[in-house]
């Protein structure tokens, strides 16, 4: 398995964090690889990114202000079988990054990745939240994997990734 690179960009406008990266993403050694993943047409059909992607080149995101990471680099078949010590240090390393990098939003990329940073078992669902990270305003987009029941189509995710765009356009003092 290859141990994906963050994508990191000079205070980048947007800062997407996953989990940790899938067997497929291990394996090819980019983000967001798995066969049927909608992720990179998400980002380009809500206007996130003004041409298509390829997991390939995902260090392309840079580019338009925008950094990738996970909070765990350790590649799995399912999020599940990280360890509560994983999720710990991934939280604290993650927290470093955000304080460094200093993103105008922070976009957590599934429900759950927003739950496992701020270690709460409940809260908001998709969209803008309440909470910031340092300067940085948060912000909630489902986790695009085709096994996300709660949102099973294209269109179902894409309208929160199309919100996300309103939001990171939109006035910083806006919540």
């Amino acid at each position: 398995m290859k141990r994906l690179e963050d994508v990191v960009a000079k205070r980048p406008r947007l800062l997407l964090v996953g989990i940790n990266p899938g067997l497929r993403s291990g394996t090819v050694g980019h983000h967001f690889a798995g066969n049927g993943n909608p992720f990179w047409r998400l980002l380009h059909a809500s206007g996130l990114t003004p041409v298509l992607l390829t997991y390939e080149e995902d260090q392309r995101l840079a580019t338009w202000g925008i950094s990738l990471t996970n909070i765990c680099p350790r590649t799995t078949r399912t999020a599940a079988e990280l360890t509560r010590a994983e999720l710990q240090r991934g939280r604290a390393a993650l927290a470093r990054k955000i304080a460094a990098w200093r993103p105008g939003v922070v976009a957590f990329v599934g429900v759950t990745v927003y739950r496992t940073f701020f270690g709460t078992s409940d809260g908001p669902g998709p969209g803008p939240n309440p909470e910031t990270i340092g300067a940085s305003r948060v912000f909630v987009v489902p986790n695009p994997s085709g096994l996300n029941a709660s949102f099973p189509g294209f269109a179902h995710k894409l309208r929160w990734f199309e919100q996300l765009h309103r939001f990171l356009e939109g006035p910083a003092d806006c919540p």
